[in-house]
């Protein structure tokens, strides 16, 4: 997993040229210091990486250095998009090709093959921050049909299921898949143009490919939309904040947890507190009981209330002797 993030950083910092550490650790999934030491890595390994602090810092590499990436068939060239996250590369029937393109690293990236890969970054895009608890989540059964329409520029029948109604049928113009933090998204128009609309994969009922090409419009940005559509619906979620003290060794535990979280400077005892954002009170709870002693919550008080009768429960049914195992005849 190691050798995946430091590809990632590396392309990550190829292709946007300079960008903060705690930038790197969002995309990333991992905390400040992970990306430190990873850049320690690659330094290492005669990477011309850097990290510079204050203003007009930020993590990069040395003007006139880039990766050599030779050698790459077309699907190698077309998966590069994915490169670090090997579980939706193998969604997409690209996994083998990821593998092979990150061995690759330091070979050239012939010219002919660029356009590929660009033309992968229109239409598929990585979004790693969560946004809610998604326990639960259905796998997408229809991904890889989706995306071969997507690619060849196809419309796609769907059937699309909305919470207390039955699945509604639609033709739409796939103009992109989203990964948001493991869940996929498909961004599509009704034909003829209008607005996108985003529709959850693990909602699809069902989806056809049809034969009808479409024009996909040559100023449709996924990136850029996914960005405004994500911001607003964002804000849009229910949220509560709890404030907890965590211990050093849980901080990582609940940023991987936690919607948002934000930490003070450790107190007296070494403990941070912090303050977690989760959608619901009982995500909150279930995942601080999760945390066991290494997090106490303060606030809200029907949380720690929640938190300490669950705790109180949990002693006492350890406290009974085990029953005895049925012995083997």
């Amino acid at each position: 997993m190691r050798a995946s993030r430091l590809v990632s950083i590396l392309l990550l910092l190829q292709v946007h040229g300079r960008l903060r550490a705690s930038e790197l650790a969002a995309r990333l999934e991992v905390s400040v210091r992970t990306v430190y030491r990873d850049l320690d890595a690659l330094a290492e390994a005669g990477v011309p990486v850097y990290a510079r602090q204050g203003a007009g810092g930020g993590c990069g590499v040395l003007e006139g250095y880039r990766t050599r990436l030779t050698g790459l068939t077309e699907g190698e060239a077309e998966a590069l998009f994915l490169a670090g996250v090997p579980g939706p590369a193998g969604d997409l029937g690209l996994g083998t090709a990821l593998a092979a393109a990150q061995l690759k690293l330091l070979a050239a990236l012939p010219e002919q093959l660029r356009a590929r890969a660009g033309r992968a970054r229109e239409r598929f895009h990585m979004d790693m921050p969560r946004w809610f608890d998604r326990a639960g989540e259905a796998e997408p059964g229809h991904l890889v049909a989706i995306a071969g329409a997507l690619w060849d520029d196809r419309l796609v029948e769907l059937a699309y299921r909305r919470q207390g109604r039955p699945p509604a049928v639609r033709v739409v113009e796939p103009l992109g898949l989203v990964l948001k933090a493991g869940v996929w998204y498909l961004v599509a128009r009704l034909p003829g143009g209008g607005d996108p609309h985003v529709y959850r994969l693990s909602r699809v009922a069902a989806a056809a490919r049809l034969e009808e090409a479409f024009a996909r419009p040559d100023d449709f940005d996924l990136a850029v939309f996914w960005s405004g559509w994500a911001r607003e619906f964002a804000a849009g979620l229910p949220r509560i904040a709890v404030r907890a003290r965590l211990a050093p060794e849980a901080v990582a535990g609940a940023r991987s947890v936690a919607i948002e979280v934000e930490t003070g400077p450790p107190e007296a005892d070494g403990w941070v507190p912090a303050t977690l954002v989760f959608e619901r009170l009982e995500h909150a709870a279930h995942h601080l009981l999760g945390m066991g002693p290494g997090a106490e919550v303060l606030e809200p008080p029907e949380l720690r209330e929640r938190v300490t009768a669950a705790a109180r429960a949990t002693v006492r049914r350890y406290a009974r002797r085990p029953a005895a195992a049925p012995r083997a005849q």
